[in-house]
């Protein structure tokens, strides 16, 4: 055999070894490719099969008690609001009985100060007679026992003269200028005031000094 003959044949077996490394290559990569592409659908049919796991493990029973549940809470927090708002009424009539019966004389007193009015100005007229001082004592009787009537419901005289002037208390009608009382006192009564405790029924009429 000459030279060109085993050139070329070296140069054949060197290219069908390349090929077939090449060939091998290509199969590596595809194995490589096919292995990834199996384990990717392995992946998701795992997701797919937990998935579906999960659905099957929902228990109709379990939602029904969720609700339940749910339903159980909202009732629970509307009877605490109902109880709450009837408790606050409760008080608020409580409340509102109690000033009820404490001032449940108002009316009929503040009705009855103009004929106390009436009775303390029949007792300052002055006579001799013997008649009329008999009548007046008796006029003065009643008096004492209206009176006596009317603060055992609460009825209380206002003290006006030589108090310092309160506009809750007085109601100022004329400005004096006396030089016995100082600046702001009240100088006379006009007018009895009255109040019931602590509510006023009819404030003093007064006069007070500059």
């Amino acid at each position: 055999m000459t030279e060109k003959n085993q050139t070329a044949n070296q140069t054949d077996d060197g290219i069908k070894a390349e090929q077939e490394d090449t060939q091998t290559a290509n199969q590596s990569q595809n194995s490589v490719k096919d292995a990834d592409n199996n384990e990717v659908k392995e992946d998701h049919m795992q997701e797919d099969s937990q998935e579906s796991n999960e659905q099957e493990d929902v228990d109709p029973t379990d939602e029904k008690i969720q609700e339940l549940e749910k339903l159980a809470n909202d009732n629970e927090e509307k009877y605490l609001r109902l109880y709450a708002e009837f408790e606050n009424y409760k008080r608020r009539i409580q409340n509102e009985n109690q000033i009820n019966k404490t001032y449940k004389a108002q009316n009929v007193l503040t009705d009855i100060l103009p004929s106390i009015d009436n009775i303390e100005r029949a007792l300052q007229i002055e006579g001799d007679d013997d008649s009329f001082k008999s009548l007046q004592k008796g006029v003065q009787m009643v008096h004492e026992s209206l009176l006596k009537a009317l603060k055992d419901n609460g009825l209380e005289e206002i003290v006006a003269e030589g108090e310092e002037f309160d506009p809750n208390l007085h109601q100022a009608v004329v400005q004096d200028d006396n030089p016995d009382f100082k600046s702001g006192e009240v100088t006379q009564e006009l007018q009895k005031g009255y109040k019931l405790k602590d509510r006023v029924l009819r404030p003093s009429m007064v006069k007070v000094n500059q």
